[in-house]
């Protein structure tokens, strides 16, 4: 038997991928978001979740074609999440928050800046 090879070059394939699972409500139920190849990435996941750009998430796997494995990741990006609001004061949308509070497996206190008074 031949075997063929593969029409994609493999290090395109030997990295880790994130996919979100969305939650679109009742009529539409829950769906993996589509997404360019190269949007694919944790940092650029966590700043399309940071955007706004996926209302209500509700589960991010993780997967590596090159080394044939793959794992839930969900907790992993709400700690990132969580970690990165709490260094940076990002503004989180509601929903944000929530994906956060029910996934994050450490606790993240964030002090919120407070009015300095006299300033404009």
């Amino acid at each position: 038997m031949r075997h063929s090879p593969s029409i994609v070059p493999l290090d395109r394939l030997d990295r880790e991928i994130y996919l979100v699972l969305e939650d679109f409500g009742a009529r539409a139920g829950c769906a993996w978001r589509e997404t360019d190849e190269t949007e694919t990435d944790l940092e650029t996941v966590l700043r399309h979740l940071l955007a706004g750009q996926y209302a209500y998430p509700v589960r991010i796997v993780c997967f590596n074609p090159g080394e044939g494995w793959s794992r839930d990741a969900t907790s992993d990006v709400a700690d990132a999440l969580a970690q990165r609001v709490t260094d940076t004061y990002a503004e989180v949308p509601s929903a944000l928050q929530d994906f956060i509070a029910a996934n994050a497996t450490r606790r993240f206190d964030v002090q919120l800046a407070l009015p300095l008074q006299g300033a404009a």
